[in-house]
């Protein structure tokens, strides 16, 4: 069979003689390889189809490789193939051997839904509190149990777990995964995790059934090896205990999904655990330019845990990495922008040859803005708009009804969020009798005796706690700017309490939203301030502008020409001609969370790794010294991650004197810096206030701090700009500054951010 393989991916193809780790860097044709070496099981050994599994992560990965391998084969013999991922080929395993873990082979299988469904039931039914006790927080602490082969009665005996669950306020979690895992074995039902865990137990209490789908497999493939988690490792290891025929194939570079329970060290101990095992690298990377390969290579080589490897390009050379420092989180978006337009001309592309990839999913914010005002399209990518996000279309709804308590909708939408004791039988009563009398929703809520609700005194009074709160809002809405009373609205309305409880993955992506929500809300404030628009701060004008701009459509074609926006989680597998790595800050990426752990540091610089080796042709790297973050203006040091870059093979394109070259002054020794510096990027700067009379009629040509016409000044919100106009006296002065990127400013001086830098 003539297949056009490079050598290192023949020589791991055609190997078959005993264990086998193939480490596949970035863009070197793991799919070919895995797919050709199936085939030549099958037309070469003479393997039987069926006498062959391989196991993938996604059913996307499963039916590419099998339709790959139909087209060397033939549909007749792939068809045959155990091929998919380890749930869905664990899950057929037990339809045939249920009866011997004591479930049918009828059983249904959970879905995360039913899951959170079952442990709410529970919860209710032991009379825990579930706002301490959170479904999906309790969902997640069991599943990583069941994912270390954890089960109830060791969980109950488990010293250092259950002290660990004392200090998250959740003693009784033994209890509830007891509970739960009777509760679904009663049902006929498994979970996810038991699908893997039942397996193993399957194979482990019956060793003739373990032999005979051991001796069944004669040869088995496993995908993304450095993603699995220790369940799915230990039944790999159980399947091919005796003929040790066992292909795995993945990267330890981007092993990245240790929050799920991902061990790396599946990958970096398969060799001691398959003493006899034979180790391929497939280092030739056909995605990348050179320069985007060696810069990821000097990157890597910072991590202590790995496997050594040298991964090369014979593409072009290509241009280095481009550093482009920025004043703040909104020049960022701006910056990011203008790049897109300019090398989609440039280069005569589409949209889609372009990725903006970001730590974390609130981040999308200010760049779904930006390309809203811009019209450029774009998708988010494996999730939902910033302002589509459940958590703050919940928090708008609440900022909508204080604007405009009749508003139907947004009052169907919290009447009961968080959760107060007022159900749907009661909203229905709401509505059928406000269209009896012909008043609003709120006329209703607001004096339900008066138009004859009919509901008991319980209700009423409930209506009367969710009415005062509201127009405890409505009331402060004259005097208190939209940034004072959102923060009031997400504390008093308990969302921040319902939200913030829980630590489990999910429940930080929707915390970290609403701290986005509130730092939107504060730079919407200040700016306004700042440009001499005071008087339009209140929450009705944050409404206006974010109304205004998810009225726009994102691209009406369906083409799918847009940029694609996404976390570097999402991007794994995926390549683009063009990658933006945005936020590039210490805290921020690498996330604040692991800075003291070196194993999850680690796995941050991983990240970044997959996140450089995305780019085919252009990587693009930003940080922004002053970023609205937690509602309030925080100065960033540049990530550590862009130190650790060989300079070779990047270069910095900005204006900040004070991050010009990264890679050559410490990012973590501040006092490195110039004092100058540091004073003008740690404190606001404030023009003092003027008293000297100037004639109105005069032209004005400077101000007493030495600010004129031509003076150029750093801004730390919208950069470096040039002073175009004085105008105004006192307090009233204002400077017209065209600003390198974010265009024209007026800005109002007694609250202006800035230092005179020529």
């Amino acid at each position: 069979m003539d297949f056009e393989l490079n050598e290192g991916q023949r020589a791991a193809v055609e190997y078959c003689d005993g264990p086998q780790l193939v480490i596949a860097g970035a863009g070197s044709g793991k799919t070919r390889v895995l797919t050709y070496k199936i085939a030549y099981l099958i037309d070469e050994k003479q393997y039987e189809p069926w006498s062959i599994l391989a196991l993938t992560f996604t059913n996307k990965a499963a039916t590419e490789m099998r339709t790959r391998i139909a087209k060397v084969v033939g549909q007749d013999r792939t068809r045959y193939l155990y091929m998919g991922t380890f749930h869905s080929i664990f899950s057929r395993i037990l339809r045939v051997e249920a009866e011997k873990i004591g479930y049918t082979s009828k059983f249904t299988i959970y879905d995360e839904a039913d899951s959170r469904s079952l442990l709410k039931s529970i919860i209710k039914e032991m009379g825990l509190d579930d706002k301490v006790y959170k479904p999906a927080g309790v969902h997640a602490k069991i599943s990583m149990a069941k994912n270390h082969l954890i089960f109830p009665e060791m969980y109950a005996n488990d010293h250092e777990a259950l002290q660990r669950d004392a200090r998250s306020r959740q003693p009784e979690i033994h209890k509830i995964y007891q509970v739960y895992q009777q509760r679904c074995q009663k049902a006929n039902a498994m979970d996810f995790d038991d699908l893997l865990v039942l397996t193993w137990r399957l194979f482990k209490e019956n060793d003739d059934i373990r032999k005979k789908y051991a001796e069944r497999f004669r040869y088995i493939l496993v995908d993304e090896y450095q993603d699995t988690n220790y369940v799915q490792q230990c039944i790999v290891l159980q399947l091919t205990m005796e003929q040790r025929h066992v292909c795995v194939v993945g990267d330890d570079a981007q092993s990245i999904y240790g929050f799920r329970g991902a061990n790396i060290d599946n990958i970096l101990e398969f060799q001691k655990i398959y003493p006899e095992s034979r180790l391929f690298k497939l280092e030739q990377n056909y995605r990348s330019t050179q320069r985007i390969v060696q810069a990821a290579n000097s990157l890597i080589r910072h991590n202590a845990r790995q496997i050594p490897k040298d991964v090369f390009s014979h593409n072009d050379e290509g241009d280095k990495l481009i550093y482009k420092p920025v004043y703040s989180d909104k020049e960022e978006a701006v910056v990011v922008c203008r790049q897109i337009k300019h090398l989609r001309q440039k280069e005569n592309g589409g949209y889609s040859d372009f990725a903006i990839l970001y730590r974390t999913n609130s981040q999308s914010r200010s760049f779904e803005e930006e390309m809203l005002r811009q019209n450029i399209p774009y998708r988010i990518f494996g999730g939902m708009s910033f302002y589509q996000r459940k958590e703050i279309k919940d928090i708008l709804a609440y900022f909508r009804m204080v604007a405009n308590p009749d508003d139907e909708e947004a009052v169907k939408r919290i009447i009961n969020y968080p959760a107060r004791g007022i159900g749907n039988t009661t909203v229905a009563k709401i509505a059928a009798c406000a269209q009896l009398q012909g008043v609003s929703f709120w006329s209703v809520i607001n004096s339900p005796v008066k138009y004859g609700l009919d509901v008991n005194n319980g209700v009423i009074g409930k209506l009367r706690s969710f009415a005062e709160l509201i127009s405890s809002f409505i009331g402060r809405m004259p005097t208190t700017d939209a940034y004072e009373l959102g923060k009031a609205i997400i504390k008093e309305s308990k969302i921040s309490a319902d939200i913030f409880g829980s630590t489990d993955p999910e429940a930080l992506s929707r915390q970290e939203n609403i701290e986005e929500l509130l730092s939107s809300l504060q730079a919407f404030v200040e700016e306004r301030r700042e440009t001499g628009r005071d008087e339009f701060t209140g929450l009705p004008d944050f409404l206006q502008e974010v109304s205004l701009l998810t009225d726009v459509e994102s691209g009406d074609s369906n083409d799918g020409n847009k940029v694609s926006l996404m976390t570097i989680h999402a991007a794994k597998g995926l390549e683009f001609p063009t990658v933006f790595i945005v936020g590039m800050e210490e805290n921020i990426f690498p996330n604040a969370m692991c800075l003291d752990n070196p194993r999850e540091l680690e796995e941050e610089r991983r990240l970044f790794y997959v996140a450089i080796t995305r780019a085919e042709r252009h990587c693009i790297l930003t940080s922004a010294k002053n970023r609205w973050r937690f509602g309030k203006l925080e100065f960033g040091n540049p990530s550590r991650f862009l130190y650790e870059i060989d300079p070779r093979f990047m270069q910095t394109d900005g204006d900040s004197p004070a991050t010009e070259r990264p890679f050559v002054r410490s990012a973590f020794k501040q006092e490195e810096q110039s004092p100058a510096i540091q004073t003008a990027h740690l404190r606001p700067i404030k023009v003092r206030q003027i008293s000297s009379p100037v004639s109105p009629a005069a032209p004005v040509t400077s101000a007493p701090d030495g600010l004129r016409v031509g003076s150029v000044i750093e801004h730390q919100r919208f950069g470096i700009g040039t002073v175009a106009n004085l105008e105004g006296t006192g307090e009233n002065m204002k400077a017209t500054v065209s600003f390198k990127n974010t265009g024209q400013k007026i800005l109002l001086l007694k609250f202006a951010r800035y230092t005179i830098i020529g």
